[in-house]
């Protein structure tokens, strides 16, 4: 004779309101719950707050549900469609381990290819949106605000150290690719988060990771006091998509930081030369207004005869006219 087993009754559904906040109470991260919440709430509006959650349940709750959010975001980027998706997804699967769910109501929204355009600089209002935003760590505002402020590339920055500093002067020096030595500057915003991102060190790098490394490092890539390593291209990029994943065109990359910057540097008149400086060694890659142009008249820039000679005068190409055949 077989065993008998007693079933486990499965829980009681609750609504959908009451799901949706106990789910949002286990994230830990505040951003990740702020951007969560604004899909998940904007469900319980259309569907209501005491509807029972396994009103998603069968064909009909998916159907509803994608008519619901094709509507809602059909039209926006794609970025924005498919991390409003995410939301309901990573509710989804929490609800389905709680045992409140079954099937897949989203099973219908699928995914959006992005095909963002890195050629064209960001709007200024949404970099300083970015830069001034209150919930940004101190070294994500310093690191982001540094590399607009300086038009550097990333791994410049990246690879400097307190001793490299010349915060009098606003100024610290870089090696170019190539492994020239340059001299970047910054303004007034950075120069007043710099201290408090330094918070009193002297050595080591000057942007470190939130936790002491795990594996043994080079010396000069750790921070002496604290142990804390300093901080990767990946990481960084990482850190820079997260933060503007939604703003308008995002998640932007670092790249695009650099190139907004330059391309803001030359609407505001900043001379040739300077620009030159910024874009070596890579200069023959760029087209468009990040490519300044020389000019070819009198001018700063323009060459000039040595004292006591006579510029050469170009000739003048004479074309002869054909004679016509005349017939013996």
């Amino acid at each position: 004779m077989g065993t008998v087993r007693r079933l486990s009754p499965r829980p009681e559904v609750p609504e959908l309101g009451a799901a949706i906040e106990a789910f949002l109470a286990i994230i830990g991260n505040r951003n990740t719950a702020k951007a969560y919440a604004i899909a998940l709430r904007a469900l319980a509006a259309e569907l209501g707050e005491h509807a029972p959650l396994d009103e998603l349940e069968g064909e009909a709750g998916a159907d509803r549900l994608a008519a619901w959010f094709t509507a809602r975001w059909g039209g926006a980027a794609a970025a924005t469609f498919n991390a409003r998706r995410d939301a309901l997804g990573s509710a989804r699967d929490w609800w389905r381990e709680q045992d409140w769910l079954t099937g897949d109501p989203i099973r219908r929204i699928r995914r959006r290819a992005r095909t963002p355009d890195r050629t064209k600089a960001l709007d200024r209002a949404h970099i300083e949106a970015l830069l001034t935003r209150q919930n940004l760590a101190l070294r994500e505002r310093t690191l982001f605000r540094m590399l607009y402020e300086s038009a550097a590339r990333a791994e410049e920055v990246l690879a400097l150290d307190v001793a490299d500093l010349d915060q009098r002067n606003r100024r610290a020096k870089v090696r170019r690719k190539g492994g020239a030595v340059d001299v970047i500057v910054w303004q007034t915003p950075t120069a007043r988060l710099l201290p408090r991102l330094l918070d009193g060190r002297r050595a080591g790098p000057l942007f470190v990771t939130d936790r002491r490394a795990r594996v043994p490092l080079p010396p000069p890539d750790v921070d002496p006091g604290s142990g804390r390593a300093r901080l990767s291209y990946r990481r960084a990029a990482e850190l820079f998509e997260q933060a503007t994943a939604e703003l308008p065109g995002g998640p932007w990359t670092l790249h695009q930081l650099r190139h907004s910057a330059l391309t803001h540097a030359a609407e505001d008149g900043a001379n040739t030369s300077t620009l030159l400086r910024l874009l070596r060694p890579h200069l023959g890659r760029l087209a468009g207004p990040l490519r300044p142009r020389l000019p070819r008249g009198p001018g700063p820039l323009a060459t000039s005869p040595r004292p006591g000679r006579t510029p050469p005068v170009k000739a003048q190409r004479v074309r002869r006219r054909r004679q016509p055949l005349v017939p013996e």
